[in-house]
């Protein structure tokens, strides 16, 4: 009798011991606030793995550069020692420079067009690039159309944007574009933004509606033109390794949370971009809200005819004719 209890316990103890081996834990990262368009990308991501691998993986959230700026988390994502991250496309041209044609200025007409590219045959092919670079790219995000933040003065035409400094993401295409309208630019990561703005180590920013929100950059900031300049993608990548080790149906639930994230995050791009405007002009901030694009398209011709030579102009004339 005693000897059956024996094995009874010992059995049970074996079986409390298997489930909690069987449970992975990874973690993810974004480098701005949970209560954001990237926050809820990776909330239902981890929600999503969670209940359709039953529980046996658990992804752990982390928010506002906890773990490091987004060229960080993306380098430890690369080295392994992170196995996820969710980020705008700012610094991945440092990783996987086939990225760099998407952040073009003036290459998307609308979120519908980015989004049909990026869903498209073209986004998909590029999601591909990234598997020589020690990534698996689960699938594409959004971050937004970029608009510009300054505490100096309000900007209606590219005139107005001349020797002003500006923080840029580290990312070689937006610092080429943004030297063309006479910006002096501060490449610097994400989370050291907020306290440069309010020690006036540089004038301003430029980022979408969600981001200027979740940042509370209505406080360090004056003056917000909708310029529209550059739309942001954002993606969610994993470790090549950790990838290759998911079973089958794993991996299918990995690719397919990553779907229904990014899903979340462009429901709340929309919500943000509709909400936006109001929301910052009734904490103080002064909106110029008609920009006349066609001007800061003119003030590109040099950089551009540079962007045609560099990714050739059929590749961008293709994104740019997607319906």
């Amino acid at each position: 009798m005693k000897l059956s209890k024996l094995f009874l316990g010992l059995s049970l103890a074996m079986g409390l011991v298997a489930t909690a081996a069987a449970q992975t834990t990874m973690k993810i990262s974004i480098s701005v606030a949970q209560n954001s368009h990237q926050g809820v990308a990776i909330d239902t991501f981890a929600k999503e793995v969670e209940k359709r691998t039953g529980g046996r993986y658990k992804i752990q959230t982390f928010y506002a550069g906890s773990l490091g700026g987004e060229r960080e988390s993306i380098e430890a994502v690369q080295l392994g020692t992170q196995e996820l991250a969710f980020s705008s496309t700012g610094p991945v041209p440092n990783f996987v420079p086939e990225a760099k044609i998407l952040d073009i200025p003036f290459l998307f007409r609308d979120k519908a067009h980015a989004r049909a590219v990026l869903d498209g045959s073209i986004g998909q092919d590029m999601l591909g690039k990234f598997d020589s670079k020690g990534f698996k790219a689960l699938a594409w995000a959004e971050n937004g159309f970029r608009h510009m933040t300054n505490s100096k003065r309000a900007v209606n035409s590219p005139d107005d944007l001349k020797g002003l400094k500006m923080r840029t993401m580290e990312n070689p295409v937006h610092v080429a574009a943004y030297k063309g309208f006479g910006i002096i630019t501060t490449p610097m990561a994400f989370p050291e933004v907020f306290t440069a703005l309010q020690q006036g180590t540089v004038d301003g920013q430029e980022n979408p509606l969600s981001v200027i929100m979740s940042a509370k950059f209505d406080q360090v900031q004056k003056h917000l033109s909708l310029t529209g300049h550059v739309y942001s993608p954002a993606i969610f990548l994993m470790n090549k390794g950790a990838f290759e080790k998911l079973a089958a149906a794993d991996k299918q639930a990995f690719l397919e949370a990553a779907k229904e994230g990014a899903k979340a995050n462009r429901a709340r791009v929309d919500s943000d971009d509709a909400s936006g405007v109001a929301d910052l002009r009734s904490k103080g901030m002064n909106v110029v809200e008609n920009v006349d694009k066609s001007k800061f398209v003119g003030a590109l011709t040099t950089v551009n005819a540079d962007f045609e030579k560099q990714f050739g102009k059929a590749n961008i004339d293709a994104i740019r004719n997607v319906k």
